[in-house]
């Protein structure tokens, strides 16, 4: 204890049974650790200006269902429909308690209400169904506005677990979400008679993803930990750390509830014990040593007793909604204190009372990605624009909540598509390089652990497994088990070339390369096309991309409707049968833009095909319009979209997803969006960006998955195999990602892909932009038959820092291949052949409208 509370006293960082051991802390001991702890949360409050201030909410409670489908020992919200009039609060009854809490000077609303209930009472499902909303979530969507338009209040979302894609359905409509963490236990959930057991949203490890796809979704996020249920001293820890390591990550947890365990009657835990307020404090302490100063700490005052001043010195800074209306419906026998004497006891213990938004004050102030832009003048309206808290004169009225109107307009760097090959980028990063990707010392610790040397991921050529794959390869491709694949890949040897086996690479390639004959003979295809990036402005904060900026960046952009148009007649006049759009995820475009994008183009030129919006463009699309995916596909087919990019899949396993993206779609989404365009009839593309965090095993794994999900469908067209380039990539800058693949494992993954396809997907192809004239001959003798666009412009990798340039014309692709002496055949995306007219125009242009060409780079001429 002693040294534990002396690393405390230095400022050292705690370790677990630091921690544990500190929970333990009483008396004289339990006051030597308030005052570390109290210590640490001041140094907090004074770097962000709020010195001697303690902060609370003051809200209205609205508990739209009491429904729930989990079964919680200790819970007497959730109840069961006979018991209820209604099985969820009617529009008028929500609106008439955020009235009246907008009466009283409230600015948060409450929405309370039980996990997911149309999944167990089909009462709660004829419920919605009769009220036209497809699930619980998209009622509590649809309430949340209702109270922005109609009271101004801010609605604060605790709809208990959510998917990444609930939360970037819900995220325009709330400054902020919730759900407590509770214990990290697995005990207290797989153990019958355990307070979660049976109750499938109390898994551990579903919370912990919940608040992970919150902090990816940029959504500021409430979370915390319940003590006194039956978990151990040891398991309020483990909480504690798996809190920080979230909090640390993504930085979107902007407070945690310490929340003592109180019991009640009626419930299966009336005869446990309430959690000692001494136990809380400590608790509490532990929290601020372990979350550090820049995290919130609260502790609900309802349920302090008269112990609000050891709170205080525990560490907390503030306390939590409180309610002059409602009661606390999920501790309803503990009434809520007056807010008069709530402020009277915080100032006995030294402190300012400070009234806060739901919204932090830090997210307040910072804006973007924290802030859906379509929430901003409600905020703005209640917040203090120097101090990020709730302003004392503001006014509440409803403010109505649209999409915004901006994304179509010409702004920023419109030229970057040329000048990026005359002058460069700007610079080689953005100006908020140090925030916007998470921690970078908390990712290093998420990396996939090296594997042992002999090992799947590492090379470990053995001959005899070599020979046998390859033999296996030749005979029978669709046999060849995935530890046979490795071998073969391990041919590559590692990124330093250790335990490359030339010889047998070369076979490999050879034999790659029959698959290819036999499956589509000995044309090597290209598509005469044009790539028009939109826009380059957008939040997700993937780690890879160098071509993301914020709207502020010298080099940010958006096109208008127009000009997009009129590139899109460019590439037209240039003999393009095809237009490639894809942009970042701007905050201003409304879900409705890829439509009028897609309708743009249409209208210019009727017959180009619309090969555009990734998966990541489609969720985004379709959560920002609150159409199922399905919905919205539909929708974008019936503006012009022909086919999808099957990009923004990088490595299809999360592992290395959640180091290379902070808040990209999920594997399990991006394989959703896909699947269904396919089903409605929307072909698509499928691609792999490799080399960077991963290891040969993942690329094995991604292959398999995406010849799955070809035997299924059948919808994809082609494999695009995308090397990572690095030069200006996020987390190759920051050191954690390596320089690309080597140009062994991009002949060896090339040919694996053709012959692990093989009988599935027919066309292979490979990226000029990414790999030099003398590696793209080298992949086409090793399994390759397409060569992808001209393209006309290419910003995205150009950005990244290749050095291939943005286009290519049709002679300079003759030129590559002329050395293999294959033939060279012009196809459409669908691999068909281009009409007479078309192929005049490309011959006559050379696959390049001249717009383009006039900015030829000098050392390309």
């Amino acid at each position: 204890m002693r040294r534990a509370l002396a690393r405390a006293r230095d400022g050292k960082a705690l370790d677990l049974t630091e921690a544990t051991v500190l929970l333990h802390a009483r008396d004289a001991h339990l006051d030597t650790l308030l005052e570390h702890a109290g210590r640490v949360r001041d140094t907090g409050l004074e770097a962000v200006g709020r010195r001697g201030i303690v902060t609370y909410s003051r809200k209205v409670f609205i508990p739209l269902t009491r429904l729930c489908r989990d079964r919680c020992g200790y819970c007497t919200f959730a109840t069961a429909p006979h018991k209820l009039e209604s099985m969820y609060l009617s529009p008028d009854e929500v609106l008439e308690i955020a009235r009246q809490g907008a009466a009283m000077g409230c600015k948060e609303a409450l929405f309370t209400l039980g996990d997911r209930p149309e999944e167990r009472w089909p009462q709660a499902r004829e419920w919605l169904h009769a009220h036209g909303y497809d699930d619980t979530l998209s009622y509590v969507r649809a309430m949340a506005i209702r109270v922005l338009e109609e009271t101004g209040l801010l609605p604060h979302l605790n709809p208990g677990v959510m998917t990444w894609q609930d939360l970037q359905r819900l995220k325009p409509v709330a400054p902020s979400m919730g759900m407590m963490l509770e214990t990290t236990s697995r005990r207290l959930f797989e153990e019958k008679g355990q307070p979660h057991y049976g109750s499938p949203d109390k898994d551990p490890a579903v919370r912990l993803r919940v608040l992970e796809d919150a902090g990816r979704t940029n959504v500021p996020f409430t979370s915390g930990i319940l003590i006194g249920i039956g978990e151990t001293v040891e398991d309020r820890a483990e909480s504690l750390f798996a809190l920080r390591r979230v909090a640390r990550e993504y930085g979107g947890l902007q407070e945690i509830i310490v929340q003592n365990f109180r019991a009640k009657p009626d419930t299966a835990m009336r005869g446990m014990p309430d959690a000692d307020l001494q136990e809380l404090a400590a608790t509490i302490a532990v929290t601020r040593l372990v979350l550090g100063p820049k995290m919130r700490v609260q502790a609900p005052p309802n349920l302090v007793d008269s112990e609000y001043e050891l709170m205080i010195r525990a560490g907390i800074d503030d306390w939590g909604g409180v309610s002059p209306l409602t009661p606390d419906h999920v501790n309803p026998e503990r009434p809520w204190p007056q807010i008069d004497d709530l402020a009277a006891r915080t100032a006995a213990a030294g402190f300012v009372l400070r009234e806060r938004l739901t919204i932090y004050p830090e997210y307040v102030l910072a804006g973007e990605p924290w802030l859906d832009p379509r929430l901003n003048a409600h905020v703005a309206a209640l917040a203090d624009p120097e101090t990020g808290l709730a302003r004392e004169d503001a006014v509440l009225t409803g403010r109505p909540w649209q999409e915004p109107d901006g994304g179509f307009v010409s702004l920023g760097r419109t030229d970057l598509h040329t000048a990026v090959d005359t002058e460069g980028r700007t610079s080689d990063r953005r100006d908020d390089f140090d925030d916007v990707y998470g921690d970078w010392e908390a990712l290093r610790e998420r990396l996939p652990a090296p594997a042992a040397p002999g090992e799947p991921g590492e090379p470990a050529v053995r001959l005899g497994e070599v020979r046998e794959a390859l033999r296996q390869a030749a005979a029978d491709p669709a046999r060849l088990t995935d530890a046979q694949a490795l071998a073969l890949l391990d041919v590559a040897g590692d990124h330093n070339g250790v335990g490359a086996d030339d010889a047998a690479l070369e076979e490999l390639c050879r034999i790659a390369d029959d698959l290819r004959r036999e499956a589509v003979g000995d044309e090597v295809t290209y598509v005469v096309n044009r790539n028009i990036n939109f826009t380059n402005v957008c939040y997700t904060g993937c780690r890879f991309c160098a071509f993301a900026q914020r709207r502020t960046d010298a080099d940010a952009y958006t096109l208008s409707l127009e000009q997009v148009a009129d590139r899109a007649w460019e590439g037209w006049q240039a003999g393009a049968t095809e237009v490639c759009m894809q942009g970042g995820i701007h905050p201003d475009m409304p879900g409705s833009a890829y439509f009028d994008i897609a309708r743009a183009v249409k209208a210019r030129v009727p017959e180009m095909h619309v090969h555009a919006f990734s998966p990541m463009e489609v969720i985004n699309g379709a959560s920002r319009t609150n159409l199922s995916i399905e919905d919205w596909l539909v929708a974008a087919r019936e503006a012009g979209v022909d086919s999808l990019p099957g990009t923004a899949a990088e490595i299809l396993d999360d592992d290395v997803r959640w180091v290379l993206t902070k808040g990209k779609l999920p594997t399990r989404e991006w394989v959703e969006v896909i699947s269904t365009a396919h089903r409605v009839g929307i072909p698509t593309t499928s691609t792999m960006m490799y080399g960077h965090v991963d290891n040969h095993a993942h690329w094995v794994q991604h292959i398999r998955l995406i010849r799955r999900i070809q035997e299924e469908t059948g919808g994809f067209s082609e494999f695009v195999l995308l090397p990572f380039v690095h030069h200006s990539a996020p987390i190759y800058l920051a050191g954690i990602a390596r320089p690309g693949p080597t140009a062994r494992e991009n002949r060896a993954v090339h040919a694996l892909a053709r012959i692990l396809l093989h009988g599935a997907i027919k066309n292979i192809q490979c990226s000029w932009v990414k790999l030099q004239d003398g590696l793209c001959r080298e992949v086409l003798q090793g399994g390759v038959n397409d060569l992808g666009g001209t393209l006309m412009e290419e910003t995205i990798s150009r950005m990244a820092g290749s050095e291939n340039g943005s286009f290519k014309t049709i002679g300079d692709i003759a030129a590559m291949v002329a050395p293999t002496g294959r033939p060279l055949r012009q196809r459409t995306t669908s691999y068909g052949v281009p009409d007479e007219d078309r192929l005049a125009a490309a011959a006559a242009s050379d696959g390049v409208c001249q717009s383009v060409r006039n900015f030829v780079p000098l050392g390309r001429l």
